[in-house]
């Protein structure tokens, strides 16, 4: 039975680094995501035969009920939730999600502790402690963000005196709790004075942070939510866990650096919080010059039509209109009068990182068509139009061009510098940055107000009127 669970736990890790790895392309995500879910059935398989195997009738009806009762619940919240969310909320319920996984190590770390903790050893008790500290901070800092990309609080950074003191005390706090109840176990007043601690922790970690790094908390709440596994695998011995708990916050860290670059952003400051206000990176924002020239979407699919190459900047505002299907039946008006068709993906575009990605997927626009920042940044010089959708910071040029700007730093798309700009919005209003776009008072840049989906309709029948 020892080598049966080893080998499965070696199989399913195996699979759970090839189903990450394939993770990295749209082009085979999907493929990632079976092979990752083939892992996870191979993983759970020896514990389920475990508690369904030589027990005696009574205990084996009892494991039948809990496993069963256990399984069909999370398969129905995993289903409904997967039908039933959309687009725009897909970064809360990621935030969710981590927020379990946190919530969950929590638990095994505080009944491991419950039931041994007269006669646990040092090293049994370090993982335990910092599964408590990690978990709770995961679950904690999670439902923050939960709620400010949900709008039960507000998104705004929330800043009092005194902040970073009180968080540095509190690490401080839970460590020397932690070193404590593992030099001297037993303690349950101050086994629970550690849980409360690392709840608050989380929650007074995420709250100073504004909506616009939200990406980079989603990314860095997975990478807990992995470490808080890991350390979970250690206190229940279970070699999978750890791996894949090793895996996941490995691979979270990586991309929270990915998306401290494109915030313009450095690690410290994330790890640390209180980034996301305005005051912390830089001095006030100035007034843009020039002014608003509008465009009718027949004028605007005039202009694209006559065009050799379009570059498609998606951003939120796709996803609160649904727009992505109508976006796609454009390109293929467009595709079909020669027109050439790319999409420029901004790292940080949406709300948490792959978001745009994972919508254009879903109306099934061709994954060759998708290009990074980085691959993709050049080519606007040479550019016809430059289809701004829904996006708002990313191609703001005072990123570029303005010292005094809060953005300044942060690596933008270049759509300005296409021959033509059309920007879909539904008004003037700024971005998550809360700061005036230069962008849209450019000479080059015409807005097209309205509806994103009812607009890029309009516009793909006028470009289908144009033949």
């Amino acid at each position: 039975m020892r080598l049966f669970e080893q080998s499965c736990y070696l199989v399913a890790a195996a699979l759970f680094m090839l189903g990450i790895k394939l993770l990295g392309s749209p082009r085979t995500a999907r493929r990632g995501n079976l092979l990752s879910m083939a892992g996870m059935g191979l993983a759970i398989l020896p514990p389920l035969l475990y508690a369904f195997g030589g027990q005696t009738p009574e205990n084996l009806v009892n494991n039948l009920v809990i496993v069963g009762c256990g399984m069909a619940t999370g398969t129905l919240i995993g289903l409904v939730s997967a039908y039933k969310v959309k687009m725009t909320a897909m970064p809360q319920m990621v935030g969710l999600y981590n927020g379990f996984g946190g919530a969950a190590s929590l638990l095994v770390a505080m009944l491991e502790y419950l039931f041994f903790r007269e006669n646990m050893t040092v090293e049994a008790s370090i993982p335990v402690h910092l599964a408590i500290l990690i978990g709770g901070v995961c679950f904690t800092g999670s439902m923050a963000a939960f709620a400010k990309l949900q709008e039960l609080i507000s998104g705004k950074p929330v800043l009092f005196k005194g902040q970073h003191a009180l968080n540095l005390a509190l690490v401080l706090v839970a460590v020397g709790l932690g070193v404590y109840l593992t030099v001297v176990p037993g303690s349950l007043p101050l086994f629970l004075v550690l849980v409360a601690v690392s709840l608050l922790l989380g929650w007074l970690v995420v709250i100073p942070i504004g909506g616009a790094d939200m990406p980079v908390v989603i990314s860095l709440m997975n990478s807990y939510s992995g470490m808080a596994v890991a350390t979970t695998g250690f206190v229940l011995q279970n070699n999978v866990l750890i791996v894949v708990g090793s895996l996941v916050g490995a691979s979270g860290i990586i991309l929270t650096v990915i998306m401290c670059k494109a915030m313009n952003r450095s690690l410290a400051n994330v790890m640390f919080g209180g980034f996301g206000a305005a005051a912390a990176r830089g001095g006030a924002d100035v007034a843009a010059k020039g002014s608003v020239k509008e465009a009718s979407p027949e004028e605007a699919a005039s202009i694209m039509a006559a065009a050799q190459s379009l570059i498609v900047v998606p951003g939120y505002g796709l996803a609160v209109a649904q727009a992505q299907h109508a976006v796609r039946d454009l390109a293929e008006q467009l595709a079909k009068r020669g027109v050439s068709v790319r999409y420029a993906i901004h790292p940080v575009a949406g709300r948490m990182p792959g978001h745009m990605n994972v919508l254009l997927a879903e109306a099934n626009v061709p994954y060759d068509q998708l290009f990074e920042l980085e691959a993709i940044n050049d080519d606007f010089q040479q550019t016809d139009v430059a289809l701004v959708v829904g996006a708002n910071d990313v191609v703001n040029p005072a990123a570029r061009n303005n010292p005094a700007s809060p953005i300044f730093g942060m690596p933008i798309l270049n759509a300005d510098q296409a021959k033509t700009v059309f920007v879909l919005k539904r008004s003037m209003n700024p971005g998550f940055a809360g700061i005036e776009n230069e962008l849209f008072l450019a000479p080059n840049t015409l807005m097209v107000f309205g509806d994103a989906k009812a607009t890029l309709t309009r516009l793909a029948a006028a470009v289908k009127a144009e033949a």
